[in-house]
């Protein structure tokens, strides 16, 4: 299992559009009535604190119009979408934000979860509110990394303003 300690603070402005804000909902308890929260999974979206507005989406398939927010985020949560559902969120990441506009993305880096499943076990510290919290999942073709997401954001015309890697996750910030 791989474990990781992380900070967020509250600097965003301007409306936020969370992908796959359902579940623990770390973007949604930092930025609560800025931001908009979508999962595809009504019941991840239940489980998520209230504070944002949630939405039953499909991250692939936005219903926003063109330039609708300024920032879409997205917290650990594309390690769940196939890879085709990846290159899809991206583009339409890229096509609801604003000119100028950016796309936040935190994530592990893995080589596997399958046959054995990846684990990542996060200390969160959510603009002073302390989260534990474990993510996980089992699939084939699983492997990411912050090279991948940076190839996908550039074919949408994103431009990479902040670059970090940690022991096992990284951190994407894309300007349109």
């Amino acid at each position: 299992m791989a474990y990781a300690s992380l900070s967020l603070e509250k600097t965003l402005t301007g409306p936020i559009l969370d992908l796959g804000g359902g579940g623990e909902g770390i973007i949604g308890r930092i930025y609560r009535q800025q931001a908009v929260a979508i999962d595809n999974r009504q019941e991840e979206l239940d489980e998520a604190p209230d504070g944002p507005k949630k939405l039953l989406m499909d991250a692939a398939a936005l219903t926003f119009e063109d330039s609708s927010f300024q920032h879409v985020t997205a917290f650990f949560s594309f390690m769940y979408m196939p890879h085709t559902v990846q290159t899809q969120a991206i583009a339409q990441a890229a096509r609801v934000l604003r000119p100028g506009g950016t796309l936040h993305i935190w994530d592990a880096e893995i080589s596997s979860a399958f046959p054995e499943p990846f684990l990542m076990e996060l200390d969160i510290d959510a603009a002073g509110t302390p989260i534990h919290t474990t993510y996980g999942i089992v699939k084939e073709a699983a492997a990411q990394n912050a090279d991948y997401f940076l190839r996908l954001c550039q074919d949408a015309q994103l431009h990479l303003e902040d670059r970090r890697e940690h022991d096992g996750w990284f951190y994407l910030r894309l300007t349109k």
